[in-house]
C-alpha cells in the first residue's frame, strides 16, 4: 500500500489513537485469549483456540493496514488550500442538477468519509468527479441510479 493519503490534523490522530489502542490493548488481549485457550488442552479439538488465533490473524492485519495507513498519510493545512478549484479537504456546495437539490460536502481521505456527517471520500464516484473542478463547473458523476450532474456552486475552507 503506497498511496499518500492526506488528513486533518484530527483525522490523522483518529488513525493514530485506533493504531495505539490496537497495538496496546487487543494485540496483549488476543494473546491471552490465545494462552487460556491453549491450557485448556488437545489443541486439536480446541475450537477455542482455533477461533482465538483467527481472532488475532485478523487483528495483526487490520495492524498492519493501519500501520501502513499511517506510514504513507500526510497532513494537510487547510489555511494552504487554493480555492479556486476542488481539492482534498474543500467544502464544495453544489447543486443536482436532476433534481435541484443543493448539498454541502467536504471531501476527505476513504478513511475519514462519513455521509452523515456530509464528508465524502475523493475516491468516491462524486468526489472523483468533483476533483479539479471550478465554481460553475459541472461534474458529472456515475452513480448506482445512473449519471447526475453536479454543479459547482461555491468552494471553502474547512
Amino acid at each position: 500500500m503506497s498511496n499518500v493519503s492526506y488528513y486533518t490534523e484530527e483525522g490523522f490522530k483518529k488513525l493514530k489513537d485506533e493504531l495505539k489502542q490496537l497495538k496496546d490493548i487487543e494485540r496483549p488481549r488476543a494473546s491471552q485469549a490465545i494462552a487460556e485457550a491453549r491450557d485448556k488442552g488437545d489443541l486439536s479439538e480446541n475450537a477455542e483456540y482455533d477461533a482465538a488465533k483467527e481472532a488475532q490473524g485478523m487483528l495483526e492485519m487490520r495492524i498492519s493496514k493501519l500501520e501502513a495507513v499511517v506510514s504513507n498519510a500526510r497532513i494537510i493545512d487547510e489555511s494552504d488550500l487554493d480555492l479556486s478549484k476542488v481539492l482534498i479537504h474543500s467544502n464544495v456546495k453544489i447543486k443536482n442538477l436532476n433534481n435541484k437539490m443543493v448539498m454541502n460536502y467536504k471531501l476527505v481521505a476513504q478513511s475519514e468519509s462519513d455521509i452523515t456527517k456530509g464528508l465524502i471520500s475523493v475516491d468516491s464516484p462524486i468526489g472523483k468527479a468533483l476533483l479539479g473542478k471550478e465554481v460553475g463547473e459541472v461534474a458529472e458523476a456515475v452513480v448506482p441510479v445512473g449519471t447526475i450532474k453536479l454543479e459547482i456552486m461555491e468552494i471553502s475552507r474547512g
